[in-house]
């Protein structure tokens, strides 16, 4: 019984590890193109994700056995407490440690690596790696370079019917009391893009400059209409996240019979929703601020992309990381934009290859220890 309960409080601080790192990212474009503030966008991003861990108990059963652990290690370690509290602490620590430094990274390539090593040091050659290409390193490696490319064609259509319906865009600069609107012209062609210099304002302390679009769509003004389906389209990144992830996590849960796999679920949604509102900060900035500058309609798409994405890959069981799809799809807009940091981007690439490995060293360590 104290071993079920060290499993269920290890489960419960990956969730939390899992909220703090992955929470956020839903929502980012929200905050980084100024359509809101931080503490709206994370409120909205618990709410959203708060829900699709609830329906992931009716939609999403099939990630549940996909994570168990079926069919990449033998029948018998899967209900193992020992080997799931291995697999926990692993990605648990692995993705806490992404998150104190602010590096948005996968929560499903630590599950991976977890399982990896835990299974390694456990059954040595009897881990089956050909299931564990086919089944999940596949999913992972394609889904990036998919949102990557819906998030670019998506753009330029969006932006090319935003052209021609007449909406243009204008810059909003506000200090103090007094606002400045500097109307942008519209380039010659769809794909023709430049940097807009700002005027020189040199007294006072700019509180606030952003795009926004002037005109009506559907008899609507175009920023208000924008506004409200980019929140619309943030909810559903969320929404999907937690039908995704939360039962990748509860399959650590299943060898707790008493518990059943409902509850496991609440428990685990309530473990994110309490880490991202206390620790998502740094991952925040750097989603939002750092992989490239957005404006409302950048950031509605890059959303629509993920969710649809996401959503898609949950209802098949498809084991793909929203976070890989939210930086593809930001990134994909950045390239056509050209305003993407190459840099910053490599960097997030980097921790994503280390994930895998760290988690399979830190749960092997862990299972060795447990197992001594």
């Amino acid at each position: 019984m104290t071993l079920l309960i060290i499993l269920f409080l290890a489960t419960l601080f990956l969730a939390y590890s899992n909220g703090a790192n992955d929470n956020f990212k839903g929502v980012a474009t929200l905050f980084g193109s100024a359509t809101t503030n931080y503490r709206r966008a994370i409120a909205w991003a618990t709410v959203t994700t708060f829900a699709g861990s609830v329906c992931s108990i009716f939609l999403a059963q099939a990630l549940v056995k996909n994570f168990s652990g079926k069919g990449l290690v033998p029948a018998a370690l899967t209900i193992s407490s020992l080997f799931l509290l291995a697999v926990a602490v692993g990605a648990g620590l692995t993705v806490m440690l992404a998150t104190v430094t602010g590096f948005p990274v996968s929560t499903t390539h630590s599950l991976m690596g977890a399982l990896v090593g835990s299974g390694l040091v456990a059954v040595g050659s009897q881990v089956n790696f050909a299931t564990l290409g086919s089944s999940f390193l596949l999913p992972l490696l394609l889904s990036p370079l998919i949102a990557v490319c819906f998030g670019a064609v998506l753009y330029v259509f969006a932006r090319a019917l935003r052209v021609k319906t007449g909406v243009t865009k204008e810059w909003c600069v506000c200090f103090g009391e007094t606002e400045q609107i500097i109307p942008i012209s519209q380039p010659a062609s769809i794909l023709s893009v430049g940097r807009i210099p700002l005027p020189d304002i040199s007294i006072g302390t700019v509180e606030h400059c952003t795009q926004r679009y002037r005109g009506n769509m559907l008899g609507v003004s175009a920023q208000k209409l924008l506004d409200s389906v980019h929140f619309g389209s943030a909810g559903c990144v969320s929404f999907a996240r937690g039908l995704n992830d939360t039962p990748k996590i509860v399959a650590l849960l299943l060898v707790i019979k008493a518990l059943g796999i409902r509850w496991g679920m609440i428990a685990v949604a309530v473990g994110m929703a309490v880490g991202g509102l206390i620790n998502a900060r740094k991952v925040a900035n750097t989603i939002s601020k750092r992989i490239t500058p957005l404006n409302h309609g950048q950031g509605l798409t890059a959303n629509l992309v993920t969710a649809v994405l996401v959503v898609f890959a949950s209802r098949f069981g498809l084991p793909v990381s929203t976070t890989h799809v939210s930086v593809g799809s930001l990134f994909g807009i950045g390239l056509i934009t050209r305003q993407a940091d190459v840099r910053v981007v490599s960097r997030i690439l980097s921790s994503w290859i280390l994930t895998l490995p760290v988690a399979a060293i830190l749960s092997g360590i862990a299972y060795a220890v447990l197992t001594a």
